[in-house]
């Protein structure tokens, strides 16, 4: 039988919708017997080559983020990259205050960590494991890419978080959808805001 009592979630922290993905997997966590583990992913390495970057980040935001979330996860473990995603995604996304020492102290990590995010020196790491991610669905798609027990794919992106058993139930047919041979892309209704 395929182990699906892990669910790898590739995440870059930037996209609001991402985040609202975040919120319902760890909802899925508390009605099916999944555990998530957490890895970055980056829309600027995912975009660099393109002839126009659909982020509109010509100024490199897009890395900062992933450079601390990724120096916090190789520094203090996958607890702590958490603890971290959780509180960025309720002080930017949520309640659109920026900045990165509010966060580490919400997420209980030291405030001198946010200078990691102007530096290169974690990089390679950010490369590295949007790579493992990416390589599981191909670069055509963005974030999130889940995998769980051999199924992997992008999405779902969602602008509510589902609570409960509708949590779970979108979490089995996902899965179940996802493993069908040849599948390969499924869209809802039209785009909406996100409901944080």
């Amino acid at each position: 039988m395929t182990d699906r009592r892990f669910a790898d979630f590739w995440f870059d922290p930037s996209c609001p919708y991402t985040w609202l993905t975040s919120r319902w997997m760890t909802e899925v966590e508390r009605v099916r017997p999944v555990r998530v583990r957490w890895h970055v992913m980056s829309l600027a390495v995912l975009n660099e080559h393109a002839e126009v970057d659909p982020e509109g980040d010509t100024d490199g935001y897009l890395w900062l983020p992933v450079r601390l979330f990724t120096a916090v996860e190789r520094r203090y473990g996958q607890e702590a990259l958490a603890r971290l995603y959780t509180a960025f995604g309720t002080r930017v996304h949520r309640d659109g205050q920026w900045g990165f020492e509010g966060v580490l102290a919400d997420a209980g990590l030291p405030p001198e960590l946010a200078a990691v995010a102007e530096s290169a020196e974690y990089d390679q790491a950010v490369r590295t494991s949007h790579a493992e991610g990416i390589a599981k669905v191909g670069d055509h798609v963005g974030t999130p890419v889940i995998s769980s027990g051999g199924v992997s794919f992008f999405g779902p992106v969602i602008s509510r978080v589902p609570r409960g058993e509708d949590a779970g139930r979108l979490w089995d047919g996902t899965l179940l959808v996802a493993a069908v041979p040849g599948f390969h892309e499924l869209k809802g209704r039209r785009h909406e805001e996100p409901e944080f």
